[in-house]
Formats: structure tokens, sequence, C-alpha cells
């Protein structure tokens, strides 16, 4: 029996490296990405995210390793050969035409005849709720309007893989909102695989099936969104993916499923761990909806052998964030510890700047970090 083909729109990274001189900008990439999945390559600026996009594109070469899609391997192929198509964060429309004619311009340059890539551009247009404006020109569109004739534009070609690079950045937090849900409503609709590049955790987290975080080149976690957030790998996808407080400690004791760790100011800390070698190093994170907060007893400095799984400190900041609050508290076991609290629960009983107050949480929510 012969074997099921390749899903179309299925891309896989093969020990992707890509040099610039001597600076390697992609350190021997591995990655799978499902076909009809939405995958968002997450990171800050210069982790290689948008390299990587712009690898599998055709846009850059690729100086060492491969990439395939489908059952074909297109690290040499041009773009147009690839079965992909690309959304630039600058949208790019010609100002000279209009918008059945921007979207089907692709067509043009194929040959097709004038009925028929403006039946296809009249159809896509509609698609993402612009047929109404197909006559206007660039200029006469908002950003939104211009990012979804971009988006038809993009389309059109009927791609296996569509290339999103940052293409929300240039909206406003409303229309950011609402063209996360229109991205992912076309994306199940369409059954083809999307690809975006952003540096918003917010965004990441809202869109994609397949969350790809990436720091110097190198890919730091993949993984479903609620897993990355829930079970960050490294301090690095704690920090930056948000939610986390990072601490660290010298293993003391183990008992059984449990680990004894001190700080380096006397705090200790409990863990649920596999056997860890006494005296070693060990980071590991608190969600920071998952702490208690308590004002302190008294002004004294508090004795830190005294309980685990808290620290003490001053309460260095309030802010205000609508259904929450986010607290900061100045702490010299944790450079920055963060905790959120409910409206409700933290106006019942405010604390406010300069209070001295005790954060503590269960064994249960410290998540082992490998090291980095």
């Amino acid at each position: 029996m012969a074997e099921n083909p390749t899903p179309r729109g299925m891309i896989e990274i093969v020990h992707a490296t890509k040099r610039f001189g001597e600076t390697v900008a992609v350190d021997s990439v591995n990655l799978k990405i499902p076909a009809a999945s939405y995958c968002c390559l997450l990171g800050p600026s210069g982790c290689g995210k948008t390299t990587t996009l712009r690898m599998i594109a055709g846009h850059e070469s690729v100086t060492e390793g491969d990439i395939v899609i489908g059952n074909q391997n297109v690290t040499d192929l041009p773009p147009t050969k690839r079965g992909t198509a690309m959304m630039f964060q600058s949208y790019a429309l010609f100002p000279h035409l209009d918008c059945t004619e921007n979207v089907g311009f692709s067509l043009k340059m194929r040959g097709v005849g004038k009925d028929e890539r403006q039946e296809k551009a009249s159809t896509l247009l509609s698609m993402v709720d612009m047929d109404s404006y197909a006559q206007r020109m660039p200029d006469q569109l908002s950003g939104g309007q211009q990012q979804r004739v971009a988006l038809a534009r993009a389309l059109i070609t009927n791609p296996d893989v569509l290339l999103l690079d940052e293409p929300l950045s240039a909206l406003d937090p409303f229309l950011r909102t609402r063209m996360r849900s229109e991205l992912k409503r076309l994306q199940k609709e369409l059954g083809i695989t999307f690809v975006h590049v952003t540096h918003s955790q917010e965004e990441a987290m809202a869109l994609a099936d397949l969350v790809v975080v990436m720091s110097d080149g190198k890919i730091e976690q993949a993984g479903p969104a609620r897993t990355v957030f829930n079970e960050p790998r490294t301090p690095f996808v704690a920090k930056f993916i948000g939610g986390h407080n990072v601490l660290s400690g010298t293993v003391e004791e183990q008992s059984g499923e449990t680990a004894i760790l001190k700080g380096a100011y006397g705090s200790r800390f409990e863990v649920k761990a596999a056997p860890l070698p006494k005296g070693g190093d060990v980071s590991f994170s608190v969600r920071s909806d998952r702490i208690t907060l308590t004002r302190a007893k008294d002004d004294a400095p508090k004795d830190p052998t005294e309980g685990a799984n808290q620290i003490t400190g001053v309460m260095a900041s309030v802010e205000y964030q609508g259904s929450w609050v986010r607290l900061n508290v100045a702490s010299p076991d944790s450079e920055e510890f963060i905790l959120s609290m409910d409206e409700a629960s933290y106006f019942a009983d405010p604390i406010v700047v300069g209070d001295r107050v005790t954060a503590s949480w269960t064994v249960a929510e410290s998540h082992i970090l490998d090291a980095q």
C-alpha cells in the first residue's frame, strides 16, 4: 500500500542556519509546523524570527540546512515556486492601483485574463469584508483596511502557506484585537498554514496552535500556547512570556519528590522535582497569579529561615489594569517580584506603595526550569 502523501502546507526546518558575515542570525534551527496550523514565531528584536520567516519564503538564502514544504525540499527554489505567499509589515500596496487591481496584480503577472482576475479579486475582497471598497485607492483607506487588502492580495494565488511579518504592529490596540480574530477565522476557513512573526506575547497566545519562542537565533521552546505558558522550559521563556517570577536556590536536601533550596539571601524554597544533586543551583518559576500576599506582621526584618516559599519585601509599585492589579514587591530574593490580583480582591483591602508585605505560594506552584 502506498504511503500517504505529506500534507500540503506542512513545513519542516532542518538544521537551518543563516549567517551574515560573522554574525549568526539563525543557529541550526529544527522545527516542524503541521499543515493547516497557525504558528507564531515569538521573541524580542534580533532573535532570528523574521530571518527564519524569510528563509521559509525564499527571500533569504539558507547558509546551512534545509527548508521542506509538503513533500518538496524548497531550499534552493525561488519564492514563486514554493507555494507560499508573504504579507509584509508595511503592506506595500501599489499607490496607483485601486483595491481590485492591487489584489489581482500577481495574477496579472502570471498572464491571467482581466475578467478572471477581477472575479477572483472580488471574491477575496468579499472574504476580508472589503468588497464595498473595491474601487478605492490605498490612500483612501485606513490602516486596518489597507491590511485587509494586503491580506486578500497574499491569498489570491491560493498558497499552501501564508507568511505574515508582524502584520498587526501598525494598528491601534482596538483594531489589533479585532484583526486577530479575523486572521484566526480566515486561517480556519481556508485550512492553510499560517506562520506569523510577532514580538507580542498576547498576540501569540491568542492566535497560535504552535508558539515558537526564539532567542539569540535559537528556539527556546515550541508547543501549544497553554503548555508554553504553564510549563516554560527555561528562565528566558518564563520571563519573556510574562506572568512568571523566576527564582533560584542551591539544593540543600531532597525528600522524596520535594527538594529544599536555599536562596542567596537565606530564604528557603520547596519545589517538586526529580532527585537533584546536592549543592547544585536550580531555577524555578512561580506564576504571578498563584501567589498570596499579606501584610508583614511588624516592621522588623523577617527571619529568612522561617517558613518556606515566601519572601518579604516592600511594595514598590501598584498598577491598576482594569480587571486586575499588577503589584511589584522589592525584595533581595528577586530583581522584580510581580503579583497579579483581581480588582475586587485588591480593593477590598488595598496595599499601597511602601507597605511591608509577605508573598507566599504552595509547593505545587513552583515549576523547575532547565539551566541556560
